[in-house]
């Protein structure tokens, strides 16, 4: 039988090596809990708060000069650790922040309330004004606040003021990005995973430690200057017509670059969240994410598919009478009256609803087959379809395919003048050019280049033939000559301008009614200088006629005064020459079409 091999003085030694580890490691933990246990709970929250925010530096967005639109900047998070805070001056301290950074009365009280609970961290405010933070430094340096720290944050800055109060430049184009670097709306949120670069763009270094990611760039085509004036104008229909807000784009008709695109009002996107809690709509673009019925701008469609079938010509008679019946409906001009035998262009001069609608069902021997040509025309057209432009939310707009749900003859001749159909300004902007280019289809795109490398737009595709849009360009011509106070407030002296207007009445679906005096007021057309042109859509969005014309109820700004405004500062920005020798009621010197003559009837042109 073997001894026992332990004894008392092997149990006894090990016994004080325990005693001695377990008492070093008590004063380590002690160290740790007392001495660092504050500021190691403060990073420990600081890291659950703000997971990698301080890891991104965003792309910046400039436009077509290299002039900054967006980029990132930093500003302080303010930070407090209430536990650290004796607790009878806890609420305290949060109410003298809370007068420091003019909180509201409920943030107020929940920001006593956190102090009170003694939280190790709390975020008092994400983003702090450079007063804000000398303030704070100040008073931490006088020991009047204790128990903070300012910790510095990229944030989006948006550096330009826009052409209306409390905004900045391009807000609905450019979008925003929240708290946590995410971009919302426009390019912001179309190019997210560029501009806020992917995993795959951080670098790392020694030990682990990452670099902070740096995200692309990006140059838009607009032109910031254009963008500001643009802006401007827009403001001033926008008061001067009490609208609910007046949009607008402007195109290069041949490349398919926006030169510049506005709505009215707009929001300041460095403070975008006022915003957010009292007209989010705002947020949304009119010009490519919100479709609506534009009127009598679609008779150039109409017209387009009536002079490529030869149904027509721009001298050919129609009968405008006071009334088309059409079974149990009537359809009829906006002065209620008739005009009689006229020449179609002046059926499109003068927008007239009956002979429009006579003229679209020539376009086939049945309804459906007109449908088909009318619903081809604005296929090729890019009506029905987004663009592709690189902003988010695009909509492709309402458009019914007589192929899955037959047209009505009622539908045929609505959707001739523009009802019964909803289009974006940018999808008539693409139409209008091709219908003054050459007949291409260009592509709208709003990116220039990305990291400096250029980005095309998509090569334009012929979908009209290059007569037919030189008489479609012509005839535009003719329509903003045709009434002297049409062309005093559509002409500009020097350069080729044509254009429709549309006035479309608008649907409410509450009432199951049409809005008693309230329309779309919309035009769209072009403005030709020596080497250069535009395409420009406004739209006046849901306001009333209040002002008593010769020719009947008008608004105070009209969209064809809107357009020649706006074709007037492009001229100026663009430095847009003058057509040589160039007399406005002449011959056009781009197509060589000669204008109507002076037999065609001469009342002033309605706006239905």
């Amino acid at each position: 039988m073997l001894g026992r091999t332990d004894s008392r003085l092997r149990l006894i030694a090990l016994l004080v090596a325990v005693t001695i580890f377990a008492s070093l490691l008590g004063v380590r933990l002690t160290y740790w809990q007392l001495g660092q246990g504050p500021e190691l709970r403060r990073l420990a929250a600081a890291q659950l708060a703000e997971p990698g925010a301080d890891q991104v530096q965003r792309g910046d967005i400039t436009d077509r000069h290299g002039t900054l639109l967006a980029t990132t900047a930093h500003r302080e998070l303010l930070a407090a650790h209430p536990d650290l805070i004796s607790p009878r001056r806890r609420g305290d301290v949060a109410r003298e922040l809370a007068t420091l950074l003019e909180l509201a009365p409920a943030r107020t009280d929940e920001l006593v309330t956190t102090f009170e609970r003694g939280v190790p961290y709390v975020v008092v405010a994400r983003q702090l004004t450079l007063a804000q933070s000398g303030l704070i430094r100040q008073k931490l340096a006088g020991g009047e606040l204790a128990a903070l720290s300012l910790e510095p944050r990229p944030v989006r800055f948006y550096p330009n003021p826009g052409g209306s109060p409390s905004t900045t430049l391009a807000s609905q184009l450019l979008g925003f990005v929240t708290d946590d670097g995410v971009g919302r709306y426009g390019v912001e949120q179309f190019s997210q995973g560029l501009l806020a670069a992917d995993p795959g763009r951080t670098a790392a270094v020694g030990d682990g430690v990452d670099v902070p990611r740096t995200g692309g760039s990006i140059q838009l085509t607009i032109d910031a200057s254009l963008q500001l004036r643009l802006e401007k104008e827009l403001y001033a229909a926008w008061v001067a017509n009490r609208a609910e807000r007046v949009s607008a784009v402007i195109l290069d008709p041949d490349s398919g670059a926006i030169l510049a695109s506005a709505s009215v009002p707009g929001y300041d996107a460095n403070e975008y969240a006022p915003t957010a809690r009292t007209s989010p709509e705002l947020f949304v673009d009119p010009i490519a994410s919100q479709v609506y019925e534009p009127g009598s701008v679609m008779k150039m469609l109409t017209a387009a598919a009536a002079l490529e079938m030869g149904v027509v010509n721009r001298a050919t008679r129609i009968n405008d009478t006071d009334v088309l019946n059409i079974g149990r409906s009537k359809v009829r001009n906006a002065d209620l009256g008739g005009m009689g035998k006229i020449r179609f262009e002046d059926v499109i001069a003068y927008s007239r609803n009956v002979a429009t609608g006579r003229v679209a069902m020539m376009l086939g021997p049945t309804t459906n087959d007109a449908a088909v040509a009318l619903y081809d025309v604005w296929q090729r057209l890019g009506i029905g379809r987004p663009t592709g432009v690189e902003l988010s939310n695009e909509s492709g707009g309402l458009v019914a395919d007589p192929a899955q749900r037959p047209w009505q003859p009622i539908d045929l001749v609505n959707r001739a003048f523009g009802q019964a159909v909803a289009v974006t300004p940018l999808q008539l902007a693409a139409a209008f050019s091709a219908m003054v280019n050459g007949g291409r289809l260009v592509h709208p795109h709003i990116v220039a280049a990305v990291d400096g490398e250029p980005r095309a737009g998509g090569e334009p595709e012929q979908v009209l033939e290059p007569a037919l849009s030189a008489e479609l360009r012509s005839l535009m011509m003719h329509v903003v000559e045709a009434g002297p106070h049409y062309a005093r407030e559509t002409l500009i002296p020097g350069y080729a301008v044509g254009g429709k207007t549309g006035t479309a009445q608008i649907w409410d679906s509450d009432a199951g009614a049409w809005k008693d005096g309230v329309y779309n007021h919309t035009f769209g057309g072009f403005v030709a200088g020596k080497d250069s042109e535009v395409v420009i859509v406004v739209r006046i969005h849901d306001t009333k006629p209040r002002v008593h014309r010769q020719w009947g109820m008008s608004l105070e700004l009209t969209s064809n005064e809107l357009f020649r405004r706006v074709g007037e500062g492009a001229i100026a920005v663009l430095d847009m020459q003058p057509l040589p020798s160039y007399v406005q009621a002449g011959q056009d010197p781009v197509d060589g079409i000669e204008p109507a003559d002076e037999a065609s009837p001469q009342p002033q042109p309605s706006q239905p």
